[in-house]
């Protein structure tokens, strides 16, 4: 038997790799036949979270996922045209009620976790930050909190986001009046261009360390030539399909990585804690959207407790104000990052039950 590495089992990882993602653009396929909004994401996301329930899918390799990112953070900064610019003064108020909010969502959702399901308060508060799933599971670890709990109840808030909220929105009325996003596609070189530039980016941001870095470089790239007037248009249509089913496959495989023991019984608590935190993020959003002066739609996807990559991507799949929603994503993924280790580092262990 041949060692990993020869060219067929490249050729058979790669096969594999090409079901996977099949799979995910056939969810995403079927929900744009029904004319579900943000179908590309939320189908591919929901049919391999259910797939991955059944059979546990694996992985797709780094670079798909490295390239998502880039992709992704490439199409989110074409949204910050100059017009979109002008607009951003209105948002310091709004960012302020999302602080405010932040805390509120923690503070609920841990409390509900602390004395419901009787959790330590490092877990509770671990599992109640809304988004930056990464920075948590990272500080968890460093903490010996339980990983695996707290990625149940993380996650289950994501996909359930992701896979609802869209029709959620369509069906309460929120999203009424929002138009579809029309986007002038790019020229090839264009396109190479404003990519290559993103990754360069995102590789100086890798190297200094910040979180996140190919998505943020690539975004504030992308955001520097939109909003300089070089650049004009996004990426074509079917480049965004793409890396949305992509996206959408890999939040919906991150269930597989839960063992379903703790995953079955997490489930109520998990869903108790879903409704406490949209519950409380949604009415922080009213107040924020009308001081933005945005559509109440695009206020509740910036207080939607999911992640950044996410949310931001799912907004502007649904034509909502994507500069406004990813602007509140990136201040809560930051102000988590720096607030959670100094906010645990002050709360002493409680024995794991």
């Amino acid at each position: 038997m041949k060692p990993f590495g020869y060219p067929e089992n490249r050729l058979a990882l790669l096969w594999r790799e090409a079901l996977i993602i099949a799979l995910a653009a056939v969810g995403g396929g079927l929900f744009s036949l029904l004319g579900m909004p943000a179908a590309w994401l939320s189908g591919s996301m929901l049919l391999s979270a259910v797939v991955s329930l059944i059979r546990p899918l694996p992985s797709l390799r780094r670079p798909w996922f490295d390239s998502t990112m880039v992709l992704s953070g490439t199409i989110l900064g074409s949204a910050a045209t100059p017009e979109a610019l002008a607009a951003a003064a209105r948002y310091p108020a709004s960012l302020v009620v999302l602080l405010v909010g932040v805390a509120a969502i923690m503070l609920a959702t841990g409390a509900y976790l602390r004395h419901v399901a009787r959790w330590p308060w490092i877990d509770a508060l671990l599992a109640a930050a809304p988004g930056a799933l990464s920075t948590v599971l990272a500080v968890a670890q460093a903490k010996g909190a339980n990983i695996g709990r707290i990625s149940v109840v993380q996650l289950f808030r994501l996909l359930v986001l992701v896979a609802l909220l869209p029709s959620a929105m369509q069906m309460s009325g929120a999203a009424a009046g929002v138009p579809l996003p029309v986007h002038l596609p790019v020229g090839a070189g264009t396109m190479l261009g404003v990519t290559m530039a993103g990754l360069g980016l995102g590789l100086v941001f890798d190297r200094i360390g910040l979180a996140a870095p190919l998505m943020f470089g690539a975004t504030f790239a992308s955001a520097i030539l939109h909003g300089s007037g070089m650049v004009e248009g996004s990426l074509p249509q079917p480049i965004q399909i793409a890396v949305q089913v992509l996206l959408g496959s890999t939040m919906g495989g991150r269930i597989a990585q839960i063992p379903r023991s703790e995953l079955k019984g997490l489930f109520p608590l998990a869903i108790g804690g879903f409704a406490v935190s949209i519950g409380v993020a949604f009415l922080f959003a009213w107040p924020a959207a009308w001081l933005a002066n945005v559509s109440y739609a695009s206020g509740m996807a910036a207080f939607a407790p999911g992640g950044l990559e996410a949310m931001a991507m799912l907004a502007f799949a649904m034509g909502l104000d994507t500069l406004y929603v990813g602007a509140h994503h990136l201040v809560r993924f930051v102000v988590i990052g720096l607030a959670m280790p100094l906010v645990l580092a002050r709360i002493k262990g409680e024995p794991q039950r």
